[in-house]
């Protein structure tokens, strides 16, 4: 006889939470499946205009900085406008109500669904442009969204569903399109909804993903990066410092595309190093490396106190006394290893900067490729050069689902003005990271697909054309 778990009153509260949530969700889609395109385009834009007007994103990034301790005002600022902006102009125009294609050589006419209510799971690293953007590409498809946040980031997360339902009052949006999991956020609340709803989405910590992944619904999950850069000996160096200085600092390094390590071919090492210095990086001698060390991790576990604070902050932290460390804008620790015994190989949410020195270009690669397998493998990875021969090789050689040629990754990994990639801030890795997608997050995976066959002139091959080539090799 099998096992029969008793619910006590806590599981039951946390079921009849969610399943009150998902009914005031479902309720709220019946009513938004009806919408033509225009209307829900004028919800996507509703929920773009709450965050990006000047008093909202200012608003949401001071009290995101004053729950959550993790970043920078101003970045935080610059990341909700920047981000919503570029997703609004790859949302702007797109079709997805009813017929959004028709192959008429393939009899096929695709017409766009909805995917249903969606759990989104975002992290305390960006608790008000995360579900801001996740709910923009679902509701583009005419989804729900219930935002799970972190239990630091609910007050913000809170603070943006209030700006969405005003504006949701000015066009006649039901509100609970959009929804948030009330105070407190626990565990419990967060997998119950994963459970209950019909598509997960998860940004953030290993374990939320791995929860979102074994929820049993279909889910596209993303986590960690370890963003590697390499740096060759064509590479315009002092362009390669500043963006990488850009990237390594952009709002504390609480990003997954914030540049962590960078690989420097040795015949232009020195030159790199001191470009970085001018930039406000402070290389760290080995005993200060110790103290950063000691300071980042306890026990092998990161430190929280340490997660993306300011560098003077983190100079504090950890005891470096130097005049220059206190006033750095980085650190750069220089490393040879690579692995658990070696910390600073791996992601770090700080202003630190691993620094290697591989001695060409093939040193670099294999390097890269051992730091990755390590950590961050298929996430992101970049490479400053003028020589295009390299850019050929390295996306030969190393798996990654985003390779920017000399770009600041942090801008450009989650989609830029200047590149082609599309704006988001969930990032998949393919199976080299074992999530079930590879790019970037967009509307497309809220989107089902009703596919309509219509007869079309048979084209049947000959057995010639399937087979010549390789019974000439082999015969028959």
């Amino acid at each position: 006889m099998k096992d029969v778990k008793v619910l006590d009153q806590n599981d039951v509260d946390v079921k009849d939470i969610i399943s009150n949530m998902i009914q005031k969700s479902r309720a709220a889609m019946e009513k938004f499946y009806r919408y033509s395109q225009e209307q829900v385009d004028e919800v996507v834009q509703a929920v773009a205009w709450a965050i990006y007007q000047p008093n909202h994103a200012e608003a949401l990034a001071k009290l995101a900085l004053d729950h959550t301790g993790l970043g920078r005002y101003e970045d935080k600022v610059t990341k909700k406008r920047r981000k919503t902006l570029g997703t609004l102009r790859d949302l702007k125009g797109v079709k997805s109500v009813g017929v959004i294609n028709v192959d008429v050589a393939k009899g096929i006419t695709e017409i766009a669904k909805p995917v249903g209510v969606v759990a989104a799971v975002v992290p305390s690293t960006n608790p008000g442009a995360t579900p801001a953007n996740i709910a923009m590409m679902a509701l583009k498809g005419r989804n729900t969204v219930i935002i799970a946040p972190s239990p630091k980031g609910q007050s913000t997360s809170k603070l943006l569903l209030q700006y969405i339902h005003k504006e949701f009052d000015k066009i006649g949006a039901p509100h609970d399109l959009v929804q948030v999991l009330p105070a407190p956020v626990n565990k419990a609340l967060t997998n119950e909804l994963m459970k209950q709803a019909d598509f997960v989405t998860v940004t953030g910590s290993a374990n939320n993903v791995y929860n979102g992944q074994t929820s049993g619904k279909p889910n596209a999950c993303v986590g960690a990066g370890n963003v590697v850069s390499i740096v060759d000996a064509t590479a315009n160096i002092e362009k390669a410092a500043r963006k990488i200085f850009l990237s390594k600092t952009f709002d504390n390094a609480t990003s997954c595309s914030n540049d962590n390590s960078v690989v420097i071919e040795a015949d232009v090492y020195d030159e790199m190093i001191v470009a970085l210095q001018k930039e406000g990086g402070y290389l760290c001698d080995e005993r200060e490396k110790g103290l950063l060390q000691d300071a980042m991790w306890i026990d092998g576990k990161r430190n929280a106190r340490t997660v993306a604070i300011d560098p003077y902050i983190l100079a504090e932290e950890a005891g470096l006394e130097d005049a220059d460390a206190k006033n750095a804008t980085f650190f750069m620790v220089q490393e040879s290893g690579v692995g658990k015994e070696y910390p600073f190989s791996g992601e770090k949410l700080a202003v630190v900067l691993t620094v290697y020195k591989a001695v060409d270009f093939k040193g670099a690669l294999d390097l890269t490729k051992t730091i990755l397998n390590y950590q961050g493998r298929g996430h992101s990875c970049g490479l400053h050069t003028t020589d295009d021969s390299h850019i050929a090789q390295i996306g030969e050689e190393i798996d990654v689902c985003r390779l920017l040629i000399n770009q600041v990754q942090v801008y450009g990994n989650g989609g830029s003005f200047n590149n082609g990639l599309n704006f988001t801030l969930s990032m998949g890795g393919g199976s080299w990271a074992g999530n079930n997608i590879g790019e970037n997050l967009s509307y497309t995976h809220f989107l089902n697909i009703t596919r309509v066959s219509r007869v079309i002139p048979e084209v049947v091959p000959t057995e010639e054309e399937l087979w010549s080539n390789y019974w000439n090799k082999y015969g028959r």
